[in-house]
């Protein structure tokens, strides 16, 4: 572990900023905080478009997080490339960073409580997104980051079918 790097969230990622004609999107490739499910459960089908002409993009293994009421815990690893909400903030892991350890480092707790902790407003609170980049982060060397995101995968496939068992017992 002497060879981890104490570092800044914003050593390690990137807010997304590229955007995309809402034209191209449907209700399946858009996300916005109202179908980021809470709890790390991840995303439903997104009922409305926005209005604009132009919303934010994302890509495939980019993480995203409702900026939104941090304390919802929403947080989805993109499957899919698509626009998101301006409410909808996306990472983008830096070169030599795995975007899967980076996904596991916003899906902490801590992460999820540091972002409160620094928000604004208190009925509808935001995460400060200057803030939110001085998040403290260990950073191991890359090919530890692999094995740690690998076996953090793992759990979380096992307990995905574990949840469809219980689904199909109840029915």
């Amino acid at each position: 572990m002497k060879e981890w790097k104490e570092c800044k969230l914003k050593d390690i990622c990137d807010y997304g900023k590229d955007r995309m004609e809402v034209l191209t999107l449907d209700n399946s490739t858009y996300i916005s905080t109202e179908n980021m499910l809470p709890n790390r459960a991840g995303i439903t089908t997104a009922t409305t478009l926005p209005t604009g002409e132009y919303t934010p993009s994302f890509e495939i293994d980019d993480t995203l997080v409702s900026n939104i009421r941090p304390y919802f815990k929403k947080i989805w690893k993109a499957t899919f490339s698509g626009g998101c909400s301006a409410d909808v903030l996306v990472f983008k892991a830096k070169e030599n960073i795995s975007k899967e350890y980076l996904y596991y480092v916003l899906t902490d707790d801590e992460f999820f409580k540091y972002s409160m902790a620094t928000s604004k407003g208190t009925k509808m609170p935001r995460g400060d997104k200057t803030s939110i980049m001085n998040y403290p982060v260990k950073l191991p060397p890359l090919p530890t980051q692999q094995k740690i995101a690998a076996i953090l995968s793992s759990l979380d496939d096992k307990i995905v079918l574990n949840n469809k068992i219980n689904d199909n017992l109840a029915a």
